[in-house]
């Protein structure tokens, strides 16, 4: 966003973007806040604030790029941790987060029990800051910050400390996580990503970009999507196999660049964009592809993680649990970007495929 083409020109620096907060009043999120996020670049988005700041709608120019649920929001449920509780608060939105000390499906051992997913996105922030970008004053910079309490007498107590920022004339997005173990105890820690894309972003012919080895979840090999031999990187038509509970899942190793850096995405020719999503190999060693592909309920997800989303106690069995001590601070950065000249699809293309 070049100065000359604004300067002397605005009132108010909300002509050009920034960050607007709410309260919804209608349905089932009536009295959830949350916070628009709009770049000046055509992307705008939506924080949902007490929903772990997780981001539900998120729009370039007129194209939606991420899937809601037929829940949407709801208010947070912090209760709703047991069993398969969780899907039903499940809105989808553009970002969900899984953890923060199990990820997968629901199960109960000597250590208690875990329902799917965690109960990270069932907890409201603490909103720390909203700084606003000031391009009068040369900021562009913008930024929301709250801290998640997922803590209990006794333990395991963990706090996420996110903050979510982006610049004025870049249509990108950037998340950076501190959780820190406020507890007297080692605590497990596993963290998952949930990115949920949807129409039209998500499309016949829309190219699903990773860069791996995988590994298959399992089911019959002649009706699955991830087989070798079959394209299943590129999203099909709707399925009626995948109407209901069906779905398939791929593990994903990451292949990082000389940096150190994984890059995964979409990218819609018909449309001309793509999203790349970046993040750091060593932060966030493993990929999962969900594919669902149901009548109504049409999605694919990439999700960056610490694990796979195999659950707590497999991945202690594996000696693959992260033990986050008293005290200790883990980071974790992933950045979304709008790719959308051909240059620079190009670009993106060669280091994701």
């Amino acid at each position: 966003m070049k100065e000359h083409s604004w300067h002397n020109k605005i009132s108010n620096p909300a002509q050009l973007g920034g960050i607007e907060a709410a309260v919804l009043d209608n349905g089932a999120g009536r009295g959830t806040r949350v916070a628009w996020i709009n770049t000046g670049t055509g992307l705008r988005y939506k924080v949902v604030i007490d929903r772990a700041m997780d981001i539900a709608d998120a729009f370039y120019n007129q194209h939606s790029l991420a899937w809601l649920s037929h829940v949407g929001i709801t208010s947070p449920q912090p209760f709703s941790h047991r069993g398969m509780d969780w899907i039903k608060t499940f809105g989808g939105g553009l970002l969900t987060t899984c953890g923060l000390s199990h990820v997968g499906g629901a199960e109960t051992d000597e250590q208690g029990e875990r329902g799917l997913h965690g109960g990270i996105s069932n907890l409201p922030a603490e909103l720390e800051s909203i700084i606003q970008p000031d391009p009068v004053r040369g900021r562009m910079e913008m930024s929301i910050t709250g801290r998640i309490k997922q803590t209990q007498v006794f333990g395991p107590s963990l706090e996420l400390k996110r903050t979510i920022s982006g610049t004025l004339g870049k249509a990108s997005l950037r998340i950076h996580d501190e959780v820190l173990n406020v507890a007297n105890t080692p605590a497990p820690l596993m963290l998952l990503y949930h990115f949920n894309f949807g129409w039209p972003l998500v499309d016949e012919g829309t190219d699903i970009l990773w860069k791996g080895s995988w590994q298959s979840t399992g089911g019959d090999p002649k009706t699955k999507i991830f087989r070798e031999g079959n394209n299943f990187r590129q999203c099909p038509k709707p399925l009626e196999q995948h109407n209901g509970r069906g779905e398939e899942v791929v593990f994903i190793n990451p292949t990082p660049d000389s940096a150190g850096k994984c890059m995964c995405g979409l990218y819609n020719p018909k449309l001309g964009i793509a999203v790349a999503l970046g993040f750091q190999k060593q932060q966030l060693p493993w990929l999962t592809n969900w594919q669902h592909w149901g009548m109504g309920e049409y999605v694919t997800g990439l999700e960056p993680g610490t694990n796979p989303p195999i659950g707590q106690a497999q991945a202690m069995k594996e000696s693959q649990l992260i033990f986050l001590a008293p005290g200790a601070i883990k980071s974790y950065d992933i950045e979304l970007e709008i790719v959308d000249n051909e240059s620079s699809i190009h670009e993106f293309l060669k280091k994701s495929k």
